[in-house]
């Protein structure tokens, strides 16, 4: 590929045709600030943060759009460019919502950071402020566009990464806000409550329905029994709430935490995740030998099976209809757990931390309460574990690292990689190939399905059956695979879809990473590098050899696919019709 040398404040760089002067400032160690650009889904240079000075051109160029040219020179801080950013940032907070002290994002926020960077006058320009209209009808999220900026990161990512596009830029000038078509409530539209708005969103626009006050209430009350449990992907991200790099692992202090903010029971979900493939694994052999309904598509991603119901109903039939693991942990606190320990199901609270926006919807849903209880009662996503553990004063780095009380929170390396696309697949993959061929595996590594790409393929070849797997994350590329499969050009037999790219790790209720950080680093990687090391280092790494999965099988549920099973950990789907506007 031909290379360009340029100087960016005269520091020469050498980088590829078509590379931005943004990208390129990169490559010298240079940060350029911006607002509304997002690598790959938002490139449009409307915020006119990021401009620069490029000698010999007119006016300032915006570095996250303009290609670098042979010779360049750019200039990224000069006191024109400083005095316009600054400009920009004071004509942005003059109809801004400025409630920092009380903001959810106050100390994260990308507009405060810049402000504070640039000693921006809050008050230089005053006039007409944006009312604050609350769309809190969803039942994960709330919208406030008194904060909004019209930076549009959330439209692209609803609309170009997910493929929904539920959310837009209605009316004109000062009236310019982000809402649905015809002003509909969001719980009214399409959206699938993946959060990956929240996720992109750099300020307080956006935020998650927060459970902290119920939980710390349920805590408080000495009637009742409050058992936690935490999904695979919260230990990969929730030590960046605390200052810690990307891809550090926090299991044992997370741990640690919860136990100090008095949970009666600190368990895995881990524990379930190798569940889940008990039963999807056998779901899955009886469908290949009784001749159901395939390919089969996993059901853990609660965006992604709203999606379906919504997008493909006539695909509802391929759903696996296993529970998520979120739910089957809390069939089985209410049941075999409460019964074990002579606790009415009635005084459990069952609380769970997802990296999942979408968890909150799912908790919600019929057919999830199998012991007369809701299977959950409240769940929340990683941000507001780190809030609680903040609030109640608990020191993160003084933390020690403590383990899952048990019995629900033994868990196989299968049962961590959940948190990764991928994971689902490859733990079910484990299982199911050595009930088909009756062989143990020499390696459980099936290595064809991990990494981060929307969408990847693998054959296999199992006891003299070619078994043809697909694995897609994001709910754009699961739209690409699905309509593949409908018009026959691809055939498979087994499908996992997470609803968020790179899957639950890079969840929609996951610690939100500023821009400069998310478009030159793949926080999707580097956190699933955290669930594959935990594997590995485990010494069982299938979920049909964790010995609390087989006991609860041998003294309770009697085999996978058993009525009982049935009853507690399986679910059924509805197809969806989006209310129309009057």
């Amino acid at each position: 590929m031909e290379q360009y040398t340029i100087k960016i404040n005269g520091i020469e760089v050498t980088a590829p045709k078509g590379t931005t002067i943004l990208e390129a400032a990169r490559m010298a160690g240079i940060t350029i600030p911006t607002l509304c650009y997002l690598k790959d889904i938002n490139a449009i240079g409307a915020c006119r943060i990021c401009v620069v000075e490029v000698k010999g051109a007119r006016g300032l160029a915006a570095a996250c759009v303009y290609p670098i040219a042979p010779n360049m020179e750019v200039f990224t801080h000069t006191p024109r460019v400083i005095a316009y950013r600054k400009r920009t940032l004071e004509l942005l907070l003059s109809n801004h919502n400025c409630s920092c002290l009380s903001c959810v994002r106050s100390g994260n926020c990308e507009l405060q950071t810049l402000c504070r960077e640039y000693n921006v006058n809050q008050d230089a320009y005053v006039g007409a402020k944006t009312p604050s209209e609350i769309d809190d009808s969803a039942a994960h999220m709330i919208r406030d566009n008194s904060k909004c900026i019209l930076c549009r990161r959330c439209v692209a990512a609803c609309e170009v990464t997910q493929g929904i596009g539920v959310i837009g830029a209605n009316e004109r000038g000062f009236k310019t806000h982000i809402g649905s078509a015809f002003e509909m409530d969001l719980d009214d539209t399409a959206c699938v409550n993946c959060g990956q708005c929240i996720a992109v969103c750099p300020t307080g626009a956006l935020y998650e329905k927060s459970n902290i006050d119920d939980i710390f209430a349920a805590i408080a009350d000495p009637e009742k029994y409050v058992v936690v449990q935490t999904a695979p992907a919260v230990r990969a991200a929730l030590a960046e709430e605390f200052g810690y790099p990307i891809g550090t692992n926090a299991q044992g202090k997370m741990a640690a935490a919860l136990r100090r903010l008095g949970f009666n029971k600190v368990f895995d979900t881990d524990f379930a995740a190798d569940l889940t493939i008990m039963e999807e694994a056998n779901e899955f052999l009886h469908r290949v030998q009784n001749g159901g309904v395939l390919p089969i598509i996993t059901s853990c991603s609660p965006g992604w099976v709203k999606f379906c119901e919504t997008y493909y109903p006539d695909m509802i039939p391929n759903l696996s209809t296993c529970k998520s693991p979120q739910q089957m942990f809390g069939a089985i606190l209410k049941s075999y757990f409460a019964e074990k320990n002579g606790i009415d199901p009635k005084n459990i609270v069952s609380v769970s931390v997802m990296p999942c926006t979408a968890k909150k919807f799912e908790i919600g849903r019929p057919d999830q309460a199998a012991n007369g209880v809701p299977d959950l009662d409240y769940t929340m996503t990683t941000r507001e574990l780190a809030r609680m553990i903040k609030r109640a004063g608990i020191r993160w780095d003084d933390l020690p690292e403590e383990d899952f009380d048990q019995p629900l929170g033994e868990s196989s390396g299968a049962g961590v990689i959940f948190g990764a696309t991928g994971g689902v697949m490859e733990a079910a993959l484990r299982t199911a190939v050595e009930k088909l061929t009756g062989e143990t595996l020499a390696r459980p590594d099936f290595v064809d399905v991990r990494g981060v790409e929307g969408i990847k393929e693998a054959t296999y070849n199992v006891a003299g059956m070619e078994v043809k797997i697909a694995v897609a994350s994001g709910l754009a590329n699961a739209r690409k695979l699905l309509d593949m499969v409908k018009s026959g050009e691809k055939t498979y037999h087994f499908i996992e879809i997470m609803a968020c790219p790179g899957g639950c790790v890079n969840g929609g209720g996951q610690p939100q990473v500023h821009a400069n950080v998310r478009n030159f680093v793949d926080i999707r990687a580097e956190r699933a590098k955290v669930l594959y090391s935990l594997d590995e280092a485990n010494t069982i790494r299938k979920s049909h050899e964790n010995p609390q999965i087989i006991e609860l099988y041998k003294s309770y549920l009697g085999e996978p696919g058993s009525h009982r099973a049935h009853e507690l950990l399986h679910t059924s789907y509805v197809p969806r019709v989006v209310n129309k506007p009057m």
